[in-house]
């Protein structure tokens, strides 16, 4: 059974001071103060903006050796289709990669990014470019199927498991590890608000019960996978962090996380 690492979708919150973070820490204390209790984050802010060598020199300097980093691929290559920038990309994060921090890149596609033979494609092109360490989201339906987990373990890319509202066009909550990597994201269950603009979509808190549902899911992917992610985005007042202390003691209690 893989090791298990669990954590939230960023770090840098101004609404997390209180909630997590003591009243007046400034930005440049996060990320220590979250590395005292989380093993583990997903960067995303580049998502927006490429990453440089030197930002990510500093994460790792103000994180300890056993703490680990999936870093968000930027926006041209999931929602432009455009992998010009990969050389930069990978460049910028060669000081968490030369220091054993770097678990991999997430690649969140779009829904407007639908099981086609270009797309397909385009998968071939970004395992050629990242390796085993590209992870993957889908958003479209299109996506579950049987063939399609197949088609990732044959070019060792990660799925990424999802739990997002139930709807007829949006990927459903499958459990399920394609590579060396078990990934899974809590986005929210906000259905009301998911199409919304802004944050809406992530101000959700789940119940231990839907945490819960989870649990058979994860022994199976830790069972087949090396390493298993759980990242939680539902970010709004520190909620992310609430359910990832939940679901921690929920995974300690049928030993899953012994951390």
């Amino acid at each position: 059974m893989g090791e298990v690492r669990i954590g939230t979708s960023g770090y840098s919150f101004k609404d997390w001071v209180g909630p997590f973070y003591p009243p007046g820490t400034g930005a440049q204390g996060m990320l220590p103060f979250y590395a005292r209790e989380f093993d583990a984050v997903e960067v995303n802010y580049t998502y927006y903006k490429p990453p440089t060598a030197r930002v990510m020199a500093g994460m790792v300097e103000k994180t300890p050796a056993g703490f680990r980093f999936f870093v968000k691929a930027h926006r041209t290559f999931t929602h432009e289709g455009d992998c010009s920038a990969a050389g930069d990309f990978l460049a910028a994060l060669a000081p968490m990669r030369e220091a054993g921090r770097l678990s991999g890149v997430l690649f969140q596609f779009p829904q407007s990014f639908k099981n086609t033979e270009a797309n397909r494609s385009y998968l071939h092109r970004i395992a050629e470019l990242f390796g085993a360490g590209a992870a993957v989201e889908f958003r479209d339906r299109s996506w579950d199927h049987p063939a399609v987990y197949d088609f990732l373990e044959a070019l060792r890319l990660n799925y990424v498991a999802v739990d997002e509202p139930e709807a007829s066009t949006l990927f459903p909550r499958v459990a399920r590890a394609t590579g060396d990597i078990g990934y899974l994201r809590f986005h929210s269950r906000n259905a009301a608000n998911w199409y919304k603009e802004g944050a809406l979509r992530y101000d959700y808190l789940y119940s231990e019960a839907e945490l819960r549902e989870w649990v058979a899911g994860l022994k199976t992917m830790a069972g087949r996978a090396r390493d298993l992610f759980v990242f939680f985005n539902n970010c709004h007042a520190a909620q992310a962090v609430q359910n990832a202390r939940q679901m921690r003691e929920i995974l300690r209690q049928v030993n899953l996380w012994t951390g």
